[in-house]
């Protein structure tokens, strides 16, 4: 049976509307911001995690479609956030948002969403925007709420369709923080939150920020590391400054090649130096890209917390969480870089390794817990690199 032919027509008591760049119309309720956000619709299959998906940056220019239908049901809090800086610019759920019935919820989901200045949209079909976005790739689109309902179209929908999209978009620049810090963070306990890890005396990592998601320094200093991490457009110069023991690239929003126009050189000689290098995400595909690889813009990109990736070195199955919209090219690999994880869903390309030299990507992410500790075993290889 066809999917539903999302109509002009306003239905009654519509807040909310999801207007794509070829003009068909989404209506639904509004909540969290007023306002408007133009960005790309992705779908994310995770049934957990909101909070931290809509706090990553790599979602940053992107509307969330959450496949699982209850969505914001343990509210929000202070917790879960990844980033404090641009995540998701809005997300679409099925079922209007509950009142949160969860012991560690701070704020509702919708207060918290308000509060970001992030645009919600409940009461879509979820299941049939994520079959047209499988069949016709990833859209643009413009999410907006209006209490009164007042909407006009014709220009949403003229912004959605003169909006660039992501390709040759670099976001990296936008989203990185502005200064070094040293992170001190520690790992999560119930009950207790964030302790501070001991630092004295441990290798250390200089951690290039394109977007990160604090949990990547958690699990570095949960691995034995002491984390600097400074800002996406950092010289090798500053980086040399730091002394530092490897280097960490991380995930991040946006085309990795115009990213890697700044980021490749400083990366590419790190790689001649022989200095450890790990790279998650957009670093995964930076590291490539820096031994010679290309990337592309995948059709619908992978998002979610159940991704399954084959360990080709012994076959060994991970369960992933995911989130990319580009990857590195598999059929055209350069003889330095060997393929380590592939997809189970598409053969798309999860790992590499850079040949006779200390550097790895994967283009998962491991700090997400997914498996739950299918993962963690790469931020110990890292560290056992150093030093």
């Amino acid at each position: 049976m066809a999917d539903p032919a999302p109509s002009h027509a306003q239905p009654p008591g519509a807040t909310g509307v999801l207007v794509l760049g070829d003009g068909a119309v989404v209506w639904g309720k509004g909540f969290g911001a007023v306002g408007e956000a133009v960005g790309e619709v992705c779908f994310n299959t995770a049934m957990t995690g909101y909070q931290e998906v809509m706090t990553d940056p790599s979602y940053a220019a992107q509307i969330v479609t959450f496949t699982f239908p209850h969505i914001g049901n343990v509210g929000a809090n202070f917790e879960d956030v990844e980033s404090q800086v641009e995540g998701a610019v809005g997300c679409v759920v099925r079922q209007s948002v509950t009142p949160s019935s969860s012991f560690r919820a701070e704020q509702e989901f919708g207060d918290w969403l308000a509060a970001k200045g992030r645009v919600g949209l409940s009461g879509v079909d979820t299941r049939a925007l994520t079959r047209r976005i499988r069949l016709s790739g990833a859209p643009n689109a413009v999410i907006a709420h209006a209490p009164d309902g007042v909407f006009d179209i014709p220009a949403l929908v003229k912004r959605a369709r003169e909006w660039p999209g992501l390709e040759g978009m670099d976001l990296a620049a936008r989203v990185s923080r502005e200064k070094q810090e040293e992170w001190g963070g520690g790992h999560w306990e119930l009950g207790k939150g964030y302790g501070r890890a001991d630092l004295q005396g441990r290798p250390h990592v200089v951690a290039i920020d394109y977007g990160s998601k604090d949990n990547i320094f958690r699990n570095l200093a949960r691995a034995g590391a002491r984390v600097t991490v400074v800002p996406a457009k950092t010289s090798i110069a500053e980086i040399d400054a730091l002394k530092p023991d490897g280097v960490f690239l991380s995930n991040g929003p946006g085309d990795p090649a115009a990213t890697g126009v700044y980021a490749v050189p400083s990366i590419r000689i790190l790689i001649e130096r022989g200095t450890p290098v790990f790279g998650i995400c957009l670093g995964h595909q930076l590291l490539g890209l820096a031994a010679g690889a290309t990337t592309s813009k995948m059709h619908q990109g992978h998002r979610g917390a159940n991704h399954p990736v084959k360990r080709l070195s012994d076959g060994v199955v991970e369960i992933t969480s995911m989130n990319h919209g580009f990857a590195i090219d598999n059929t055209a690999l350069p003889e330095s870089v060997e393929e380590t994880h592939v997809s189970l869903f598409d053969g798309s390309n999860c790992g590499i390794s850079l040949t006779g030299k200390r550097a790895f990507g994967v283009q998962y992410h491991p700090e997400a817990s997914p498996g739950p500790q299918d993962s963690f075993y790469l931020f110990e290889k890292f560290v056992g690199m150093l030093g």
